[in-house]
């Protein structure tokens, strides 16, 4: 990891609280955060979570409107060590994928490409259409991580928040962030 910063995403997609989560445990880990949550995004967090902008806003270092497209995580020259869009919509993959930075949060996952830097994108959606998977290739083909969150189940969670935990510590681990805690996989014991 080349720095300390981590920049996140929320969007529109179901599953707000895993870049909930994930802005949590960061914070936990010491790395400083710049949030960019979508219109929908905010909506979402508020219907699945009773969340609003300022308590969203509240849980980063920094946060920006998408609007902000002069905010410092919209340029290369400002070094961070990742960006994750949590949950990620089919709209904003499809944004990423075809390099139409129109707001800050897709200008950011541009911006974090171009420089080779992590992007993971937890996309959100089932079943995929071909707009979609096409969509996840190019993504992948320009370096980025495509990271739907499916459940591991071999650790026997007990409740949907060891299911989130357990994801967002595999995505931080991922990324190389120091003090990640993913369960491992013991292997089968007959």
């Amino acid at each position: 990891m080349t720095g300390r910063r981590l920049v996140v995403g929320i969007t529109g997609a179901s599953g707000a609280v895993y870049g909930v989560r994930l802005l949590q445990r960061a914070r936990v880990l010491g790395l400083e955060t710049h949030l960019v949550v979508t219109p929908a995004g905010v909506l979402n967090a508020h219907h699945e979570l009773g969340l609003d902008r300022k308590a969203l806003d509240a849980l980063a270092d920094a946060s920006y409107a998408p609007a902000d497209v002069g905010a410092c995580v919209a340029s290369g020259s400002f070094d961070t060590a990742a960006m994750v869009v949590a949950p990620c919509s089919m709209k904003t993959l499809a944004a990423v994928a075809h390099g139409f930075g129109d707001n800050l949060l897709t200008r950011a996952a541009d911006v974090t490409l171009k420089e080779r830097r992590p992007l993971l994108l937890m996309v959100r959606e089932t079943p995929f259409n071909l707009a979609h998977l096409r969509n996840m290739t190019a993504v992948t083909e320009m370096g980025g991580i495509v990271f739907p969150p499916l459940p591991a189940f071999y650790n026997k969670p007990t409740s949907i928040d060891e299911l989130v935990d357990d994801t967002v510590e595999r995505v931080l681990a991922l990324l190389g962030m120091t003090g990640a805690r993913p369960k491992a996989w013991g292997g089968l014991r007959g």
